[in-house]
């Protein structure tokens, strides 16, 4: 699939880490570092716009090895970048750790997913069909029978 990107980032153009990745590394484009502070949050640029077909969308995950080793992750995950966005994307960090985290200028801060989905069309109804959980949530499938 062909995707029209602006980069007026410093940096390459996102890509795959390995041939079967399903998301490309996002980089943060700053002319300064910006330290995180314990649970603090932060917009982070990218540089970058795209120009997505109708019926996709880009989802902005966290990278699990920020996660992993310095708690670091995406608010509002994954983000969605809608169809008809133009803006730059930014990433919303946030430091979970109890230590300060410093993003640095070219860093890998999150991975981009493309994906397709579907628009959908309500149809009000008075009752719906019947399953063996019915209205079972929030860890009703685990418990014992």
């Amino acid at each position: 699939m062909n995707i029209k990107i602006i980069n007026r980032s410093k940096h390459a153009l996102p890509q795959y880490q390995t041939p079967l990745s399903a998301g490309m590394d996002l980089h943060a484009n700053l002319d300064a570092p910006i330290t995180l502070k314990s649970l603090e949050r932060k917009l982070i640029s990218t540089g970058l716009s795209i120009e997505l077909p109708q019926g996709y969308e880009a989802q902005i995950r966290p990278r699990s090895g920020l996660a992993i080793k310095n708690g670091i992750s995406v608010l509002n995950t994954p983000g969605t970048i809608d169809a008809d966005y133009r803006g730059e994307i930014g990433v919303i960090l946030v430091n979970l750790s109890g230590q300060e985290f410093t993003v640095n200028d070219g860093d890998r801060i999150a991975q981009m997913v493309i994906s397709k989905h579907e628009t959908a069309t309500w149809i009000e109804v008075n009752d719906l069909t019947e399953t063996e959980r019915g209205s079972g949530g929030f860890g009703s499938t685990s418990k014992a029978k």
